[in-house]
């Protein structure tokens, strides 16, 4: 009975040990958070520790996540963050148990690791930083402490015999769980409460009406096929691919963009406003990641208003490099640290690359890039649409790496020639009979010439193409299929406005956009 006994007590100091660690581990992340309050929401352990290593994973294993996750790529970092940190917290506690003061220490050494991670981010504003993950951990080292006390602690027994204090560590563990509860939700309340003035500035926008309007979509360019994406893409639906674990919220009021560099005459900075009284384009331009697979969903189109950025870059006295000027690439930096590298040859060539300050008729969503993002038609995003853009350096391509190009992206990279079929969807079982086949062919800049179709190893037929709005949007196509029963697969390949036919050849997205026809296989009946 004695042994029993002991196993016993030994097995429910080992779990109230784990339960310390992880109330230990939750004291310091809401500490954390409160604290970030202070400093910034980017500053919090998770947000750090998910941006250092977002920065320091492979672009293939990138690239796999958001083929995998999609939008919630981001989330799904941040839980798997959450869910180590639980693991080490329960670890530490069953290492506190026997050794208290090194238990502590690891959670100190913990800490120390957000701290550093909170440094090493490219948006880092300094020592402050680290503040969120140090005092976080100093709160987490002496909870543990104290509640892995309670458990080692002898205290006298009403009937003489020795023992723990099962009281006492049950009293602080509810005190240590209800005031870390309260401190998180305090800090949650007040980086809540940072953003309204960035809420408040972009609810105030109200746009003049654009120097240079967009021309009305032709009614031609849209067609009615019940599966096909709609020619404009809804805000809400617009795909995001970003590395922003936390997304910036930035006060369009104390807003400011520079403009310095190679070859540039004249620095210039610009405020909201000022950007606001200056020129305005509207234009239709649609958008592709460079991580959309053959088929993919990471493509949108809208409708942007801005500022032509060539003419800014002119007011500065910058000339592209086929005209004697220094400077072959436009470094964009974001709030969050983020760069991007643009060729200055494509944007001062003529198309309409801008500044964006408004999506489909409204002020930028903050998830696109409020209060202004840039946009170059023809460009994959990464590459040319900076969200969240506070700064435009000019400098040469063998001068500076951007963020991308440092992990083995390609330096320029115009978007390849692709198609996609959107009906039917893979796996689909249409009736026999007359089967309408549509979806979206893209080559920003150049334009879609023709769009063909193949049905298993057939001949090519020509689909019929929808009016093209402008050569910088998408364009829809159809094709009606007289479907016979049994498994069939349908292809599309397209040809651009300067007559090049996408290739057959599949290639992944790294290093500069994927290529190959798109397919789908489906049983009729």
């Amino acid at each position: 009975m004695t042994s029993v006994r002991i196993t016993r007590t030994a097995l429910t100091r080992g779990s109230l040990a784990a339960l310390s660690g992880l109330l230990a581990g939750f004291a310091a992340l809401t500490v954390a958070e409160l604290v970030s309050a202070a400093v910034r929401p980017e500053a919090s352990p998770v947000t750090a520790v998910g941006g250092a290593a977002v920065d320091r994973t492979p672009a293939g294993v990138k690239d796999w996540a958001i083929r995998t996750f999609g939008e919630s790529d981001k989330l799904v970092l941040q839980l798997g963050i959450v869910a180590t940190l639980a693991l080490f917290a329960v670890a530490v506690g069953l290492l506190a148990l026997r050794h208290r003061r090194t238990g502590s220490a690891a959670v100190l050494a913990f800490g120390a690791v957000g701290a550093a991670a909170a440094l090493s981010r490219p948006d880092s504003t300094g020592f402050t930083d680290a503040l969120p993950s140090l005092i976080g951990a100093v709160a987490g080292a002496v909870l543990l402490y104290v509640l892995v006390g309670r458990l080692t602690a002898p205290r006298a027994h009403p009937r003489g015999e020795g023992g723990w204090d099962r009281r006492g560590f049950l009293v602080a563990a509810a005190a240590a769980a209800a005031a870390s509860t309260a401190a998180g939700a305090l800090g949650r309340t007040l980086n809540s409460r940072s953003a309204q003035d960035a809420i408040a500035s972009r609810d105030a926008v109200r746009f003049p009406a654009p120097a240079s309007p967009a021309e009305p979509i032709p009614a031609g360019a849209r067609l009615r096929v019940p599966g096909l994406s709609p020619f404009t893409t809804p805000n809400d639906r617009f795909y995001r691919v970003d590395t922003a674990l936390v997304v910036p919220k930035v006060d369009a009021n104390t807003w400011r963009l520079r403009l310095h560099g190679l070859g540039v005459r004249r620095e210039l900075e610009f405020t909201y406003r000022e950007l606001l009284g200056r020129p305005l384009i509207e234009r239709e331009i649609t958008l592709c990641c460079v991580s959309n697979e053959v088929g993919g969903p990471y493509i949108g189109h809208a409708r942007w208003i801005g500022v032509r950025l060539a003419d800014l870059l002119k007011e500065a006295g910058v000339r592209p490099p086929s005209r004697g000027g220094k400077a072959d690439q436009i470094i964009a930096r974001s709030v969050d640290g983020m760069t991007l590298g643009t060729p200055v040859e494509d944007v001062m060539d003529g198309r309409d690359a801008m500044l964006a300050v408004g999506m489909n008729g409204e002020p930028l969503p903050f998830t696109h890039g409020f209060p202004v993002r840039m946009l170059v038609p023809g460009l994959y995003g990464y590459v040319s649409a900076c969200k969240w853009i506070e700064d435009i350096e000019l400098t040469t391509f063998d001068a500076y790496d951007a963020y991308w190009v440092k992990r083995k992206w390609a330096r320029e990279a115009p978007i390849k020639t692709q198609s996609r079929i959107d009906t039917p969807k893979p796996f689909g079982r249409p009736e026999a009979g007359t089967v309408m086949v549509a979806g979206v062919a893209w080559a920003q800049h150049r334009g879609i010439e023709k769009v063909e179709i193949r049905v298993d190893d057939g001949p090519w037929r020509p689909a019929q193409l929808a009016e093209q709005s402008t050569v910088d949007t998408w364009r829809q196509w159809s094709y009606p299929w007289r479907a016979t029963p049994g498994g069939h697969t349908l292809t599309v390949r397209a040809t651009d406005g300067t007559g090049e036919t996408q290739t057959e050849q599949r290639t992944g997205t790294v290093p500069d956009g994927a290529s190959g026809w798109h397919s789908v296989v489906v049983t009729v009946e």
